[in-house]
């Protein structure tokens, strides 16, 4: 019988075991994970934090997936080495497999900062346990420094803002989420977050901290009761590298989700992925990348041949009630639209006679017909283009292109 095993049990992880189930219903599947919890989505913590979702609401699959999918589940233990044909626990034990999944994610990236020791009251926000620790600290009027204006910080600064703290944001950057947003959307963006009273303070760092304060490289001193860092992430690369497997920016695998390591697969934050719309290899780190990478790894693990293309970055996201969805590559000829009065901005990128990327804030309806488009790599001579910048809708399609996709007939 197969032994899988599976180090991780986030999106990647359950996507791996619904990925071997399909294929095979009777070998063993081991997940080894360094937390307590039954899997849970990672995206939902900041909701939590705020109070908006519950304890029970906030894990990944029901209560009895393991037993439903006959998985052993080994918690609160770090896998520390991968040798012939074992991974090695940090409490000395060895799980043989015969195929591995490393599903690790990342980490949070806490840049050197003179005398962060200093400083009692620090988090990251990645976790459930951060999440916890931030909330044990935190009533009305708590003064919150958030270091970082991308996605999670500003994700953990507006649950902040629902428990009523006084949250001041700082990042290097010169706009807010310049990871997905574009100077424009970032300022209509950053617009909206002030007027709900968070503040920012951009293009500066720190300087030097002390217990409760922190001096900027502008001169400006911000005093805080606690700290959240939120700079950025890097992935959990170590166990494959360690065992001699290619390793960049991220893991590297083919598109079986294999790694240059026999019978080792990666899937997730932890990999590189190729990205179709830029035509890069880079990091998605995305929640449905994840699950389906490792939906894809599960599938050939268990001996079913599967590919895992059309990688995009997308993230569909709301801050502060202010939804986005963006995706794609922003490199190209960009057509946008605005009315700055409601919150709403639209942006489609196109280049090479395809729509390479796209950025939807206020309005983002019919986003699923871009992200297919992307994806498809649908040539724009199939499409009306009048309907596509203002009513994205299926008959903006070609005759051929509408049946293959209401009815599933080849293009």
């Amino acid at each position: 019988m197969k032994k899988c095993v599976i180090i991780g049990n986030s999106a990647a992880a359950i996507g791996a075991v619904q990925g071997i189930r399909s294929v095979d219903r009777d070998g063993s599947i081991t997940i080894i994970t360094d937390e307590a919890y039954h899997t849970y989505s990672r995206p939902l913590i900041s909701y939590w934090l705020e109070g908006k979702v519950a304890d029970d609401k906030i894990y990944y699959r029901e209560p009895d997936f393991y037993e439903k999918n006959n998985v052993k589940v080994i918690f609160s233990v770090r896998a520390e080495k991968i040798e012939n044909g074992c991974v090695v626990l940090d409490n000395g034990e060895k799980v043989q497999y015969d195929k591995l999944l490393v599903a690790t994610g990342s980490k949070p990236f806490v840049p050197p900062m003179k005398d962060i020791d200093k400083v009692e009251d620090k988090f990251t926000f990645m976790t459930w346990d951060s999440a916890k620790a931030i909330r044990e600290k935190v009533t009305a009027g708590t003064k919150v420094l958030i270091i970082g204006a991308g996605l999670i910080g500003l994700k953990c600064a507006e649950a902040l803002h629902h428990l009523n703290a006084d949250i001041t944001v700082v990042d290097l950057a010169d706009r807010i989420l310049p990871s997905i947003l574009d100077v424009r959307a970032g300022e209509i963006m950053q617009k909206h977050i002030e007027d709900k009273g968070t503040k920012f303070i951009l293009g500066t760092s720190v300087e030097q901290f002390s217990k409760n304060s922190a001096k900027l490289t502008n001169g400006e001193t911000v005093d805080f009761d606690i700290l959240v860092i939120a700079v950025g992430v890097r992935p959990n690369t170590e166990l494959v590298s360690d065992a001699g497997g290619k390793v960049e920016k991220g893991i590297i695998t083919d598109l079986h989700q294999q790694t240059t390591i026999d019978n080792v697969y990666a899937a997730g934050d932890c990999t590189v992925s190729h990205d179709c719309s830029s035509n890069t290899d880079r990091i998605l780190a995305l929640l449905p990348n994840a699950f389906m990478q490792g939906e894809v790894a599960g599938k050939n693990m268990a001996g079913e041949e599967t590919l895992y293309l059309n990688a995009i970055p997308m993230n569909a996201i709301g801050f502060y009630g202010l939804h986005i969805i963006t995706a794609g590559s922003y490199d190209g000829d960009e057509d946008i639209t605005e009315d700055a009065d409601k919150e709403i901005y639209k942006k489609l990128v196109f280049k090479d006679g395809l729509l390479k990327g796209f950025i939807l804030m206020g309005d983002v309806a019919r986003a699923g017909i871009y992200t297919s488009m992307i994806k498809e790599q649908i040539p724009l001579t199939e499409v009306d283009l009048d309907l596509l910048r203002d009513k994205p809708q299926m008959m903006m399609f070609g005759k051929a292109r509408r049946e293959e996709k209401l009815a599933g007939k080849k293009h």
